[in-house]
């Protein structure tokens, strides 16, 4: 059996009240940089893969056409751009890597080309490209978009972002340097050459005025849920990341994947799946319980409703009184925003003909809010049972990307230093950095 993979998502460690709980910083505070190079070098002595960072460069409006909520309650809010924070953590690492965000809906392929290639030289090697379809219309309004765009031209637009992306990259040939001294000649024009890409979204001369990187391609992360996304998963992605915590959806976004990989002539078994968990461990499970249970004290029902609307993009204020929720993905589709979210999960396992009352959607957005609706919570043999069950369940192909409700850096110190080492005795994880390269180490 493979091994697991493990990477930690740091996008929130900040946010939603988790800098205030037990447990936090004293006289460190986001942004803080030493916050994150101090959690790295504990991560990597734990072995862990990857650090990663989502985005989202909007702040949450779309609960009643107000940011006010998301401001006061710090409710996904604030977002830096994380490149400078991982080109700092690369510093006082030598093998862990590091997973950056940015939207293919948004931004230039040229410019997201040429970062990324000057981060995969600081890290040696060890950058990963998590390329997102945006879906939130507070992000959407930053870049002058009056709507959002619609869900499948958002994927043609990633397809073709990426394609870009990887004609750049591949636009100065690995051996082009020549560094000839006795003669001055610097590279071989030769292998140099423009891409000349004209497409539906992008025109792009090229070539990429930079020397290869390490791993010539940054490793490409994607996450799409629904069938277009899975099917833009299948075409472009070395690692994809999926939505743990219910056993029937994975066996579902494991099939979908798989089908649509040998569609595209790739084998299944190239590419895993991280799944998206959290986790709450604790030196014994009652630790471990009631420090989930303190993570319901912050969640008011505005911070709630203000975080599933702008994870849903669409505005769950107007919701009545009671809806089938068939007619709720309908309403969410039509908006272009994304359905496959929390309505998805119900749906999934209601049936999409069930009326739900609104107040009984609210409370399952609860626990979708505050992530105990995928939780593992336990001691450390209790949440190695459980990863080693599910792990085995879904194909033993992937891994985990683990977030934590708690503070910052307690939960992840003590993922790091009380379930990752259970997981190594039983010989349930992948070997810690095994090659020179973030695509080495992360190989299924």
């Amino acid at each position: 059996m493979n091994g697991m993979h493990i990477g930690f998502d740091l996008s929130f460690a900040h946010t939603e009240g988790a800098w205030a709980r037990q447990g936090s910083w004293v006289g460190q505070d986001f942004p803080n940089v030493r916050m994150y190079m101090e959690l790295a070098r504990t991560a990597e002595r734990a072995g862990v893969g990857m650090l990663f960072f989502g985005d989202g460069s909007g702040i949450p409006s779309t609960w009643r056409g107000s940011i006010d909520p998301a401001v006061e309650w710090g409710i996904q809010w604030p977002r830096h751009d994380m490149s400078p924070v991982i080109a700092a953590m690369s510093t006082v690492t030598e093998k862990i890597g590091f997973g950056l965000t940015y939207s293919s809906t948004f931004m230039h392929p040229f410019y997201v080309a040429r970062l990324l290639n000057s981060l995969d030289h600081v890290t040696g090697g060890r950058i990963a490209f998590n390329v997102v379809a945006s879906t939130r219309g507070a992000d959407a309004a930053n870049y002058g978009f009056a709507e959002l765009m619609d869900h499948d031209l958002r994927y043609e637009r990633m397809e073709e972002f990426v394609a870009v992306c990887r004609a750049l990259w591949d636009s100065v040939a690995p051996d082009a340097i020549v560094r000839d001294r006795d003669t001055g000649r610097f590279a071989d024009p030769s292998k140099v050459h423009p891409i000349d890409h004209r497409g539906r979204f992008f025109t792009v001369k090229g070539p990429l005025a930079s020397v290869p990187s390490p791993q010539h391609h940054p490793l490409i992360v994607q996450a799409g849920n629904s069938p277009r996304g899975i099917a833009a998963s299948a075409r472009l992605a070395d690692l994809v990341f999926g939505f743990g915590g219910n056993l029937m959806a994975q066996h579902r976004h494991r099939k979908l994947l798989d089908e649509a990989l040998l569609a595209e002539g790739r084998g299944p078994a190239e590419v895993g799946i991280l799944w998206a968990t959290q986790v709450i461990v604790g030196r014994t499970t009652a630790e471990a319980e009631a420090r989930r249970d303190a993570v319901h004290e912050f969640w008011s029902e505005e911070a709630v409703a203000t975080y599933l609307s702008h994870n849903a993009g669409y505005d769950l204020s107007t919701l009545p009184e009671s809806f089938p929720l068939a007619e709720l993905r309908d309403e969410i589709v039509a908006a272009n925003a994304s359905p496959a979210g929390l309505v998805g999960s119900l749906i999934a396992e209601f049936g999409e003909n069930h009326t739900m009352s609104r107040a009984e959607f609210f409370a399952h957005g609860r626990g979708r809010a505050t992530g105990l609706d995928h939780s593992i919570v336990g001691d450390p043999a209790t949440v190695a049972d459980a990863l080693e069950e599910n792990f085995a369940a879904t194909g033993s192909r992937g891994g985990y990307m683990f977030s934590s409700p708690l503070a910052m850096p307690s939960g992840f110190a003590e993922i790091s230093e009380l379930l990752l080492p259970e997981l190594r005795r039983r010989g349930a994880l992948a070997p810690a950095y095994p090659g020179a390269t973030l695509r080495e180490n992360l190989a299924v």
